[in-house]
């Protein structure tokens, strides 16, 4: 396929389906996890619920590296520059390390606090380290999966990850009942099985992405000055990747924030919110495919100066997004409560986690927006935009919904809607933002540049 010159519906197709369907099997493993910890307690579901934002660090740091890598990749090939492209590459992977590094340091640190915010039982918070530790231990594993991976992405090639996470998610099926609950010789292990088996399904991927990319024609034109490191492609990826890493982290944030108010309502209204959640992200899989599809798109199509594809591009995963999430939230309103029944039969539990699940149906189009924004400004090497539009939505709004709710003490219910009804509008300025930018910033540069095909 060739992303400057065919078809963008096509493209969108071919590279989102795959992407998507990967990315439903890495959430799918999630929602494994999430579902055997209510087996084994609804205090271990609460752990692993507010375990997620602290584990969500490692997944935004691995979305920054990637989609960093990806995006510059990518316009180095736009551009034809093979050096660059190669150079970016090796470069990736020595930054995946480095900040791999850093990120176990902060999470095995600062976990600690963290579970403290958000008001949690010394039970839950012993049942949250424990998988926190691991995880945070076994960070480098994660990152340079997606280091390794971005030259892929960048070619255009996302059905390779597909596959890696299908494959992780039945080795994780396989080990989490045997390394939780025990089997033979193996000890019941509980959560800390949950953590383990995460690890040593994302270890087996790795070697297995490592093999396919010593396979990769660019990968065999390597040399030694390749590996020399070079001050500018650090700087670059840094300046790429942070922004986007602090805009995605800043989730954890915006999770942390909403569970520390519904912490006042109890652990099992935690863990319903959490099983909630974590099935919202199985609903965006279909946003975070065409996400993927034009970063790489607008990325190469810039780097190639075909501003008019970019825009086309662009409106058109808005559609597409917008269709699918419509559909989605109507049938998830009317099945939320058999949903959340599959991760937990308390009573309590299913009620809390339905609320939120029906709730947030109605804020389901706005994540197109915020994804479709994210994916369009990284694509033209604007990370510092879609930073500026996550730390408001992640940060300002989060603490001006929990200050208001704390002012006039809104019910849970209340609340819910109250963090819908934020995101929504929240998303509708967005959309305006992008749609000035491109009047006022893309279209004059297309009158004054002709594109290269």
């Amino acid at each position: 396929m060739n992303l400057l010159t065919d078809d963008i519906k096509v493209l969108l197709k071919r590279l989102a389906i795959p992407a998507s369907v990967g990315t439903l099997f890495q959430t799918l493993y999630n929602v494994v996890d999430t579902y055997f910890a209510g087996k084994i307690s609804p205090e271990a579901l609460s752990a692993l619920s507010k375990s997620f934002p602290i584990y969500f660090i490692i997944i935004g740091t691995c979305i920054g590296v990637t989609v960093a890598s990806t995006s510059l990749i990518a316009n180095s090939i736009g551009e034809s520059d093979e050096k660059k492209t190669l150079n970016y590459f090796t470069h990736s992977i020595y930054y995946g390390i480095l900040i791999a590094i850093l990120i176990a340091y902060i999470g095995l640190t600062y976990a600690d606090d963290i579970f403290d915010i958000m008001v949690t039982t010394p039970e839950v918070k012993s049942l949250g380290l424990e998988y926190t530790n691991i995880i945070f231990a076994g960070s480098v594993v994660f990152i340079l999966v997606v280091s390794l991976n971005s030259l892929l992405h960048a070619e255009g090639d996302t059905k390779t990850y597909r596959n890696l996470l299908i494959l992780s998610f039945f080795l994780n099926i396989i080990l989490n009942p045997i390394l939780i609950f025990g089997f033979m010789y193996i000890p019941a292990m509980g959560v800390k099985g949950i953590a383990i088996a995460t690890i040593i399904s994302q270890s087996i991927c790795l070697f297995i992405i490592f093999i396919k990319i010593l396979k990769n024609k660019r990968v065999k034109e390597l040399t030694t000055d390749f590996f020399i490191p070079k001050f500018l492609y650090f700087k670059n990826l840094f300046f790429q990747s942070v922004p986007i890493t602090i805009s995605i982290s800043a989730s954890s944030f915006a999770f942390t924030v909403v569970i520390a108010y519904v912490g006042n309502f109890g652990e099992y209204a935690v863990a319903g919110y959490g099983a909630g959640e974590r099935f919202i992200h199985v609903m965006l899989l279909p946003v975070l495919g065409l996400n993927t599809a034009i970063v790489s798109i607008i990325g190469q199509n810039f780097g190639a100066k075909n501003f008019d594809r970019i825009k086309e591009a662009y409106f058109t995963a808005i559609k597409y997004g917008v269709s699918i999430m419509i559909v989605s939230g109507i049938i998830v309103y009317f099945i939320a409560d058999i949903i959340i029944g599959l991760f937990s039969s308390n009573l309590e539990v299913i009620d809390s986690g339905k609320q939120y699940l029906k709730i947030q149906t109605f804020a389901f189009p706005a994540y197109t927006i915020f994804f479709m924004c994210n994916g369009f400004f990284i694509g033209l090497k604007k990370a510092e935009y879609a930073m500026a539009s996550n730390l408001i939505r992640n940060f300002v709004i989060p603490v001006i919904v929990y200050y208001i709710a704390v002012e006039i003490k809104v019910a849970l219910t209340s609340f819910f809607w109250l963090w819908s009804i934020s995101n929504i509008t929240y998303s509708a300025l967005i959309l305006l933002f992008v749609i000035f930018f491109i009047k006022n910033k893309l279209d004059k540069s297309s009158t004054v540049v002709q594109p290269r095909n």
